[in-house]
Protein backbone atom coordinates (compact mmCIF):
# COMPACT_ATOMS: atom_id res chain seq x y z
CA UNK A 1 0.00 0.00 0.00
CA UNK A 2 1.48 3.83 -1.04
CA UNK A 3 2.66 5.63 1.51
CA UNK A 4 2.18 8.99 1.36
CA UNK A 5 5.63 10.58 2.21
CA UNK A 6 6.05 14.68 2.65
CA UNK A 7 9.77 15.73 2.25
CA UNK A 8 10.85 18.79 4.10
CA UNK A 9 14.07 19.91 3.26
CA UNK A 10 16.12 22.59 1.48
CA UNK A 11 14.60 23.69 -2.32
CA UNK A 12 15.05 20.28 -4.56
CA UNK A 13 16.61 22.37 -7.38
CA UNK A 14 19.51 23.81 -4.90
CA UNK A 15 20.94 20.25 -3.93
CA UNK A 16 23.64 18.23 -5.28
CA UNK A 17 22.12 15.27 -6.42
CA UNK A 18 25.45 13.37 -6.19
CA UNK A 19 25.95 12.63 -2.23
CA UNK A 20 22.73 13.68 -1.14
CA UNK A 21 20.93 11.46 1.49
CA UNK A 22 17.53 13.46 1.16
CA UNK A 23 17.59 12.36 -3.17
CA UNK A 24 18.75 8.68 -2.11
CA UNK A 25 15.89 8.08 0.19
CA UNK A 26 13.38 9.54 -2.13
CA UNK A 27 14.70 7.33 -5.13
CA UNK A 28 14.10 4.68 -3.16
CA UNK A 29 10.62 5.52 -1.40
CA UNK A 30 9.70 6.73 -5.57
CA UNK A 31 11.11 2.98 -6.36
CA UNK A 32 8.31 1.28 -3.97
CA UNK A 33 5.68 2.99 -5.32
CA UNK A 34 5.29 5.89 -2.16
CA UNK A 35 3.61 9.31 -2.61
CA UNK A 36 6.53 11.73 -3.32
CA UNK A 37 5.42 15.53 -1.51
CA UNK A 38 7.99 18.04 -1.47
CA UNK A 39 7.85 21.12 0.92
CA UNK A 40 10.51 23.76 2.28
CA UNK A 41 10.13 24.78 6.65
CA UNK A 42 9.25 28.32 5.70
CA UNK A 43 6.01 26.55 4.42
CA UNK A 44 4.79 25.10 7.52
CA UNK A 45 1.53 26.86 9.61
CA UNK A 46 0.54 26.13 12.81
CA UNK A 47 -3.25 27.15 14.00
CA UNK A 48 -4.01 25.30 17.40
CA UNK A 49 -2.98 22.17 16.95
CA UNK A 50 -3.59 22.16 13.32
CA UNK A 51 -0.09 22.01 11.26
CA UNK A 52 -0.50 22.79 7.40
CA UNK A 53 1.59 23.29 4.67
CA UNK A 54 1.60 23.48 1.05
CA UNK A 55 2.74 20.35 -0.52
CA UNK A 56 4.02 20.04 -3.87
CA UNK A 57 3.77 16.65 -5.67
CA UNK A 58 7.80 15.64 -6.66
CA UNK A 59 8.98 13.23 -8.80
CA UNK A 60 12.77 12.40 -9.14
CA UNK A 61 15.43 10.98 -11.77
CA UNK A 62 18.71 10.42 -10.94
CA UNK A 63 19.46 12.51 -13.88
CA UNK A 64 22.02 15.86 -13.52
CA UNK A 65 20.49 19.16 -14.32
CA UNK A 66 17.33 17.31 -14.39
CA UNK A 67 16.39 15.05 -11.44
CA UNK A 68 12.68 16.58 -10.52
CA UNK A 69 9.35 17.63 -11.66
CA UNK A 70 7.22 19.58 -8.79
CA UNK A 71 3.42 19.51 -9.58
CA UNK A 72 1.02 22.13 -8.06
CA UNK A 73 1.06 23.40 -4.50
CA UNK A 74 -1.66 22.50 -2.41
CA UNK A 75 -2.60 23.00 1.43
CA UNK A 76 -2.49 19.79 3.36
CA UNK A 77 -3.57 19.32 6.71
CA UNK A 78 -0.11 17.09 7.69
CA UNK A 79 -1.79 14.67 9.58
CA UNK A 80 -2.97 13.30 6.27
CA UNK A 81 0.67 12.40 5.08
CA UNK A 82 2.37 9.14 6.68
CA UNK A 83 5.86 9.91 7.12
CA UNK A 84 7.95 13.20 7.10
CA UNK A 85 11.67 13.47 5.83
CA UNK A 86 13.04 16.72 8.02
CA UNK A 87 15.71 16.68 5.87
CA UNK A 88 16.96 20.62 5.28
CA UNK A 89 20.49 21.71 6.41
CA UNK A 90 21.40 22.86 9.42
CA UNK A 91 22.13 25.57 10.92
CA UNK A 92 20.48 24.80 14.11
CA UNK A 93 19.01 27.87 14.46
CA UNK A 94 15.77 28.95 15.90
CA UNK A 95 14.55 28.70 12.22
CA UNK A 96 15.19 24.64 12.70
CA UNK A 97 14.08 24.47 16.42
CA UNK A 98 10.75 26.47 15.44
CA UNK A 99 9.85 23.76 12.94
CA UNK A 100 10.77 21.06 14.94
CA UNK A 101 8.09 22.15 17.80
CA UNK A 102 5.35 22.71 14.65
CA UNK A 103 5.77 19.31 13.62
CA UNK A 104 5.70 17.96 17.21
CA UNK A 105 1.89 18.69 16.82
CA UNK A 106 1.88 15.72 14.54
CA UNK A 107 4.47 13.10 15.38
CA UNK A 108 3.72 10.33 15.96
CA UNK A 109 0.65 10.34 14.34
CA UNK A 110 2.20 11.43 11.25
CA UNK A 111 6.12 9.34 11.66
CA UNK A 112 8.39 12.27 11.50
CA UNK A 113 12.29 10.85 11.07
CA UNK A 114 13.92 11.78 12.86
CA UNK A 115 11.44 12.65 16.13
CA UNK A 116 11.72 16.37 16.41
CA UNK A 117 11.62 16.46 20.25
CA UNK A 118 14.76 14.22 20.14
CA UNK A 119 16.34 16.45 17.23
CA UNK A 120 15.72 19.52 19.62
CA UNK A 121 17.55 18.17 22.69
CA UNK A 122 20.39 16.35 20.53
CA UNK A 123 22.32 18.38 19.39
CA UNK A 124 25.42 16.65 17.65
CA UNK A 125 27.99 18.47 19.65
CA UNK A 126 26.03 18.45 22.60
CA UNK A 127 24.58 14.81 22.55
CA UNK A 128 27.66 12.49 21.69
CA UNK A 129 28.90 14.03 25.53
CA UNK A 130 26.45 11.61 27.09
CA UNK A 131 29.68 8.85 26.17
CA UNK A 132 32.38 10.41 27.46
CA UNK A 133 34.33 7.52 27.78
CA UNK A 134 34.04 6.93 23.93
CA UNK A 135 35.26 10.51 23.24
CA UNK A 136 38.66 12.49 22.90
CA UNK A 137 39.25 14.79 26.18
CA UNK A 138 36.83 17.93 25.45
CA UNK A 139 35.18 20.91 26.81
CA UNK A 140 32.12 23.29 25.76
CA UNK A 141 32.55 26.26 27.34
CA UNK A 142 33.59 30.27 26.03
CA UNK A 143 35.31 31.20 28.88
CA UNK A 144 39.16 31.40 28.20
CA UNK A 145 40.51 30.57 31.52
CA UNK A 146 38.51 27.00 30.90
CA UNK A 147 40.36 27.17 27.47
CA UNK A 148 43.66 28.08 29.01
CA UNK A 149 43.81 24.96 31.08
CA UNK A 150 42.32 23.11 28.35
CA UNK A 151 44.81 24.01 26.36
CA UNK A 152 48.18 23.74 28.48
CA UNK A 153 47.02 19.84 29.37
CA UNK A 154 46.74 18.68 25.78
CA UNK A 155 48.74 21.07 23.52
CA UNK A 156 47.24 20.99 20.30
CA UNK A 157 43.83 21.50 20.18
CA UNK A 158 40.56 21.58 17.73
CA UNK A 159 38.03 24.87 18.39
CA UNK A 160 35.17 24.84 16.17
CA UNK A 161 31.52 26.19 17.32
CA UNK A 162 29.20 24.81 19.00
CA UNK A 163 26.41 24.45 16.60
CA UNK A 164 28.43 24.96 13.05
CA UNK A 165 28.14 22.50 10.36
CA UNK A 166 30.06 20.77 7.21
CA UNK A 167 33.34 21.97 8.43
CA UNK A 168 32.96 25.41 8.72
CA UNK A 169 35.41 27.55 11.09
CA UNK A 170 37.01 24.27 12.16
CA UNK A 171 40.29 25.06 13.71
CA UNK A 172 43.83 23.83 15.01
CA UNK A 173 45.47 25.92 17.21
CA UNK A 174 48.81 24.44 18.00
CA UNK A 175 50.91 24.76 21.43
CA UNK A 176 52.58 27.61 20.77
CA UNK A 177 50.34 29.50 18.17
CA UNK A 178 50.02 32.85 18.03
CA UNK A 179 46.88 33.01 16.53
CA UNK A 180 45.11 31.68 19.72
CA UNK A 181 44.45 35.04 21.00
CA UNK A 182 42.83 36.40 17.78
CA UNK A 183 40.97 33.48 17.23
CA UNK A 184 39.50 33.52 20.67
CA UNK A 185 38.48 37.16 19.90
CA UNK A 186 37.28 36.06 16.42
CA UNK A 187 35.22 33.58 17.98
CA UNK A 188 33.81 35.35 20.87
CA UNK A 189 32.84 38.34 18.46
CA UNK A 190 30.65 36.12 16.09
CA UNK A 191 29.40 33.14 18.21
CA UNK A 192 26.42 33.88 21.10
CA UNK A 193 26.84 29.90 21.98
CA UNK A 194 29.58 28.21 24.14
CA UNK A 195 32.42 26.23 21.46
CA UNK A 196 33.90 23.03 21.32
CA UNK A 197 37.00 22.65 22.48
CA UNK A 198 39.00 19.32 21.93
CA UNK A 199 42.28 17.90 21.67
CA UNK A 200 43.80 17.52 18.39
CA UNK A 201 43.88 13.50 17.08
CA UNK A 202 46.65 13.59 14.42
CA UNK A 203 45.37 10.36 13.06
CA UNK A 204 42.75 12.73 11.41
CA UNK A 205 45.22 12.58 8.28
CA UNK A 206 44.38 8.71 7.59
CA UNK A 207 40.18 9.97 7.69
CA UNK A 208 37.16 11.00 9.83
CA UNK A 209 34.82 7.82 9.43
CA UNK A 210 30.86 8.58 8.94
CA UNK A 211 29.05 5.79 9.75
CA UNK A 212 25.52 5.55 9.47
CA UNK A 213 23.16 3.82 12.01
CA UNK A 214 19.14 3.05 10.91
CA UNK A 215 17.37 2.25 13.90
CA UNK A 216 20.32 2.01 15.88
CA UNK A 217 21.99 -0.97 13.80
CA UNK A 218 25.30 -0.41 11.84
CA UNK A 219 24.17 0.29 8.18
CA UNK A 220 27.29 1.25 6.25
CA UNK A 221 30.31 3.64 6.68
CA UNK A 222 32.70 5.80 4.70
CA UNK A 223 36.26 6.70 5.33
CA UNK A 224 36.76 10.45 4.83
CA UNK A 225 40.21 11.57 4.14
CA UNK A 226 41.37 15.44 4.19
CA UNK A 227 42.23 17.09 1.40
CA UNK A 228 46.14 17.41 1.32
CA UNK A 229 47.00 20.92 3.34
CA UNK A 230 43.18 20.95 5.10
CA UNK A 231 42.06 19.65 8.69
CA UNK A 232 38.21 19.11 7.86
CA UNK A 233 37.15 16.10 6.07
CA UNK A 234 34.21 16.55 5.21
CA UNK A 235 33.32 15.75 1.90
CA UNK A 236 31.96 19.32 1.23
CA UNK A 237 34.97 20.58 1.99
CA UNK A 238 36.84 18.42 -0.57
CA UNK A 239 37.27 15.31 1.52
CA UNK A 240 38.10 12.14 -0.01
CA UNK A 241 35.69 9.40 0.37
CA UNK A 242 37.16 5.63 0.88
CA UNK A 243 35.58 2.39 1.24
CA UNK A 244 35.70 1.67 5.12
CA UNK A 245 35.21 -1.80 7.13
CA UNK A 246 34.34 -1.44 10.91
CA UNK A 247 37.24 -2.29 13.70
CA UNK A 248 36.44 -3.50 16.36
CA UNK A 249 36.14 -0.65 18.48
CA UNK A 250 33.69 1.27 16.31
CA UNK A 251 31.45 -1.76 16.23
CA UNK A 252 31.65 -1.35 19.84
CA UNK A 253 30.58 2.48 19.69
CA UNK A 254 27.31 1.26 17.76
CA UNK A 255 26.58 -0.99 20.44
CA UNK A 256 26.75 1.16 22.74
CA UNK A 257 24.72 3.96 20.85
CA UNK A 258 22.04 1.70 19.74
CA UNK A 259 19.99 1.23 22.37
CA UNK A 260 19.62 5.12 22.89
CA UNK A 261 18.98 5.80 19.67
CA UNK A 262 16.14 3.16 19.31
CA UNK A 263 14.57 4.84 22.38
CA UNK A 264 14.67 8.65 21.37
CA UNK A 265 13.35 7.28 17.79
CA UNK A 266 16.00 8.94 16.39
CA UNK A 267 16.12 5.88 12.66
CA UNK A 268 18.65 7.75 10.61
CA UNK A 269 22.02 8.83 12.87
CA UNK A 270 25.06 9.39 11.59
CA UNK A 271 28.33 9.45 13.66
CA UNK A 272 31.93 10.63 13.38
CA UNK A 273 34.93 8.74 14.28
CA UNK A 274 38.54 9.48 14.08
CA UNK A 275 40.86 6.90 15.40
CA UNK A 276 38.54 5.24 17.24
CA UNK A 277 37.51 8.21 19.15
CA UNK A 278 33.84 9.47 19.03
CA UNK A 279 33.68 13.10 18.16
CA UNK A 280 30.11 13.87 16.47
CA UNK A 281 26.39 12.34 16.64
CA UNK A 282 24.59 13.65 13.81
CA UNK A 283 20.52 13.13 13.72
CA UNK A 284 19.36 16.51 12.01
CA UNK A 285 20.17 15.64 8.06
CA UNK A 286 23.02 12.94 8.23
CA UNK A 287 24.45 12.42 4.71
CA UNK A 288 26.59 9.69 3.97
CA UNK A 289 24.09 7.29 1.33
CA UNK A 290 25.12 8.10 -1.63
CA UNK A 291 28.60 8.25 -0.94
CA UNK A 292 28.62 4.60 0.71
CA UNK A 293 26.62 3.27 -2.22
CA UNK A 294 28.61 4.63 -4.63
CA UNK A 295 31.97 3.06 -3.36
CA UNK A 296 30.17 -0.85 -3.44
CA UNK A 297 29.01 -0.72 0.26
CA UNK A 298 25.19 -0.98 1.57
CA UNK A 299 21.87 0.51 0.22
CA UNK A 300 21.34 2.34 3.36
CA UNK A 301 18.25 3.87 1.81
CA UNK A 302 16.51 0.80 1.60
CA UNK A 303 17.54 -0.03 5.09
CA UNK A 304 15.39 2.84 6.15
CA UNK A 305 12.67 2.71 3.87
CA UNK A 306 12.74 -1.32 5.43
CA UNK A 307 12.95 0.00 9.03
CA UNK A 308 9.98 3.02 7.74
CA UNK A 309 7.06 0.73 6.49
CA UNK A 310 7.20 -1.99 9.35
CA UNK A 311 6.50 1.29 11.02
CA UNK A 312 3.86 1.97 9.22
CA UNK A 313 2.52 -1.03 9.26
CA UNK A 314 2.70 -1.54 13.13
Amino acid sequence: MPIKVAVQMDHIESINIAGDSAFAMMLEAQKRGHELYHYTPDRLALRGDEVFCALEPVTVRDEKGNHFTLGERTRTDMREIDVVLMRQDPPFDLSYIAATHILDKIHPDTLVVNDPTEVRNAPEKLFVTEFPDLMPPTLITKDRAEIDLFREEYGDIVMKPLFGHGGAAVFRITKDDLNYGSLYDFFAATFREPWVIQQFLPNVKHGDKRILLVNGEFAGAVNRVPAAGDLRSNMVRGGAPTDSDLTEREREICARLGPSLREKGLILVGIDVIDGMLTEINVTAPTGIRAIQNLGGPDVAAKVWDVLEQKIKD
